[in-house]
């Protein structure tokens, strides 16, 4: 068995956040060195407790995570309390952390593990906006010839915008950010709407979640049926879409997804349509191609391998 890959998380929990860093934890093919906090979903204070409140669901009190940026580089925070709840975890009752927090902070961590590791061995996987790792790039910018590759979710082009008509929460969140990221050079796979909104879950997907039996297995059934009664009245669809898991789920099961090679540019100076991913989906430019972007998904793939692994936590 080749070893297992080495990841760190940057991630704003968020139900769907919650389920990635479950199907992480689950995976022995991956390694989570760590897990980075971001503002996004809901505010900082909340995403670093949300994301020791999972660790320690999934039996990983071990587990470091650090706290990150409080808001944007340039702009004001928006949070998304009107999907995720107060809480950013609304669904379960979950007690609150006992692991601690650690006292560096994540931007240190992201750049100091980089710089430590053997170049090309550390995968970032970024859940939310991009605010920490920009500001590692922008704080050390050795780090990127470093990075073995960034998988992250966000973005959009067919499916167009959730936050706006024309961007997507994660990106509008910090399209600064994202700007930094997509144009540092570092390999990225892109884990648009395009990908995520074919990833529903389904009354019939997350009764499999409660079938499991287990702390896990339920709780993961109630942050989904908290999580897609949003998406269930603004889409009208069975179920909402899960996000943040695609991005986990490629590094296990690349087969799962099919997408291109295009270039990705962020729009940062129009607010009509600020945080927009223009993606070169056709090569109609000569600009370089920066980015694999995904757009297909084997869907019930996906279901059985997030239902098979949460059931050995």
């Amino acid at each position: 068995m080749n070893p297992a890959r080495r990841i760190i998380i940057d991630t704003d929990p968020g139900q769907d956040d919650a389920v990635a860093i479950l199907l992480a934890l689950a995976s022995p093919e991956l390694e989570v060195i760590g897990i980075t906090a971001v503002a996004g979903n809901v505010p900082l204070a909340l995403t670093q407790t949300n994301a020791r409140k999972i660790c320690e669901l999934a039996g990983r009190p071990d587990i470091k995570v650090y706290a990150g940026a409080v808001r944007p580089l340039m702009r004001r925070l928006v949070t998304a309390e009107h999907v995720h709840g107060r809480t950013g975890l609304d669904g379960p009752t979950l007690p609150d952390p006992t692991m601690p927090l650690q006292e560096t902070h994540a931007v240190d961590f992201i750049v100091e593990t980089l710089l430590a590791e053997e170049p090309g061995t550390v995968t970032l996987c970024p859940l939310g906006p991009l605010t920490n790792i920009a500001a590692a790039l922008n704080r050390a910018p050795e780090i990127a010839g470093r990075i073995k590759e960034i998988v992250l979710m966000g973005g959009g082009f067919f499916e167009g915008g959730n936050v706006t008509p024309a961007a997507e929460f994660n990106i509008y969140v910090d399209p600064h950010a994202a700007d930094i990221v997509f144009s540092s050079g570092v390999p990225i796979v892109m884990m648009p709407l395009d990908v995520t909104h074919k990833a529903l879950t389904t009354a019939k997907r997350v009764a499999a979640f409660r079938a499991l039996g287990t702390r896990v297995g339920i709780a993961t059934a109630e942050l989904l049926e908290f999580f897609e009664r949003f998406d269930e009245e603004k889409y009208g669809s069975d179920g909402g879409p899960l996000h943040d898991p695609c991005v986990i789920a490629y590094l296990v099961e690349p087969g799962l997804f099919r997408g291109r090679n295009c270039n990705v540019a962020i729009e940062t100076a129009s607010e009509i349509t600020m945080g927009m991913t223009v993606i070169d989906w056709w090569g109609v430019t000569d600009r370089p191609k920066n980015a694999t972007v995904m757009r297909d998904i084997d869907a019930d793939g996906f279901f059985d391998l997030l239902t098979e692994r949460l059931g050995r936590l």
